[in-house]
């Protein structure tokens, strides 16, 4: 079982909130909302997905539900090859799941994004790889360093307190002490309780940096790994939870 979640960005106030789920078994893609959606509806006036107009309804396709399909670029499009070289992933590797996990699904038409549910690697470590959050914030020498960063190479967590938007915002910087961007918010809540639990054992690396022309949003893709100690479960928080279960699936159509 592969398993996305969807967030939502609130224009005005910039705050996120994960509100649904997209799981995958192989054969069907089934989708939910979470109580993250019930709280951004109280709190920033959130509407319901067109696709997905009952918040209490679980919904299932065999084909990828439009609102996600449309995020991935056409297998079509000469620059595509490009894209998935950016995206660092394999070779016939380069299924749905795969590329939103990996990039995001980022548009500039709307206030969402796609991110994965962690598992366990090989070696039962907590592994996930991103991309750096607000690069279009920094000054041009970070963006300068970002360019003569190499693969491997170590950056590290830093805490932001004075951000305005989210005081628990985490720098990543480089050892010669450029800030390169910002850790992913919907892992940060995560990465505090890895850190809390074996600091030395939480690290990130670059895994690729991307020459311009690529945009600001896929220009450096990190990978974290962590220890992944017996009670740790990813995303335990309440808005990432489900907002039904053992219900009747209505499925929704595959059609846009």
């Amino acid at each position: 079982m592969k398993t996305l979640f969807l967030a939502w960005q609130d224009p005005k106030s910039r705050a996120w909130f994960p509100i649904g789920r997209l799981t995958f078994d192989g054969k069907k893609y089934q989708f939910v909302y979470t109580q993250g959606a019930v709280k951004a509806q109280a709190e920033h006036n959130f509407q319901l997905l067109y696709s997905f107009p009952d918040l209490n309804k679980e919904y299932a396709s065999v084909e990828l539900f439009p609102l996600f399909s449309n995020r991935l670029m056409r297998r079509s499009r000469p620059d595509y090859k490009n894209y998935i070289e950016s995206l660092n992933i394999s070779e016939g590797e380069d299924n749905s799941i795969s590329i939103l996990s990996r990039s995001g699904g980022r548009k500039v038409t709307d206030y969402f994004e796609v991110f994965p549910c962690p598992e366990p690697d090989e070696n039962g470590l907590y592994h996930i790889h991103f991309f750096a959050h607000g690069l279009r914030h920094l000054p041009t020498c970070a963006t300068e360093r970002i360019n003569q960063l190499q693969t491997g190479e170590v950056l590290y967590l830093a805490n932001e307190f004075q951000n305005p938007y989210d005081p628990r915002a985490l720098l990543l910087c480089t050892e010669d002490h450029y800030i390169v961007g910002y850790c992913p918010r919907y892992i940060v809540d995560d990465v505090f309780k890895l850190k809390n639990k074996n600091p030395e054992l939480v690290k990130v690396h670059v895994e690729r940096v991307n020459p311009v022309p690529t945009a600001l949003q896929l220009r450096l893709l990190c990978n974290m790994t962590a220890e992944w100690h017996e009670d740790f479960r990813p995303f335990s928080s309440r808005e990432y939870q489900p907002l039904v279960a053992d219900i009747p699936i209505t499925y929704a159509s595959s059609e846009s």
